[in-house]
């Protein structure tokens, strides 16, 4: 039996110097959205992804990487959401309120006008923002076209400012 092949393809110092690139912007992404335990749940959860898609990833992984980490996270939503109806059906009691994400906004007003976006512009603006993305990198993490995105991008950013500007006085 030999054990050395096996071996070897566990050895991937390029993966490995990859993933640590990708971990403390995976990790920040990861906490604008959602609580920390579900962060690490699935900061973990793309790492895996990442491993076993290793051969798929691109040159510069980062935007593939958030890709994979909001498919893993929306898969991690969508769990939880299963769980809690069941729970309700168990149990026959009211769903307990949703968590809602601890977000790093420097400024409440941002909050409130990112709150007044829809859910794909505020994620378009906090790619380009946060996550400092440009339109085809975004393109790549929501699985739209780069000239979708930079349309949709002008007219969040719009959106946002008029929202800004009608909260302060």
């Amino acid at each position: 039996m030999d054990v050395e092949p096996r071996q070897r393809d566990f050895e991937q110092p390029g993966f490995e110097a990859v993933a640590q690139e990708l971990i403390e912007p995976l990790r920040r992404y990861l906490a604008r959205r959602t609580d920390p335990a579900t962060a690490d749940d699935v900061l973990s959860e793309t790492l895996l992804v990442a491993w076993r898609r290793r051969a798929e990833m691109p040159a510069e992984p980062l935007a593939w990487a958030y890709a994979v980490a909001r498919n893993c996270l929306a898969n991690a939503e969508r769990s939880r959401r299963r769980q809690d109806r069941l729970i309700v059906r168990i149990w026959q009691l009211a769903r307990p309120p949703e968590h809602v994400p601890a977000r790093d906004d420097p400024d409440p007003e941002l909050a409130r006008a990112l709150g007044r976006l829809s859910s794909v512009d505020a994620e378009l603006v906090r790619l380009w923002a946060w996550e400092e993305l440009g339109p085809a990198e975004i393109a790549q993490v929501v699985g739209m076209s780069a000239n979708a995105v930079s349309i949709r991008l002008h007219r969040a950013r719009k959106k946002l400012k008029a929202a800004l500007e009608g909260e302060r006085p």
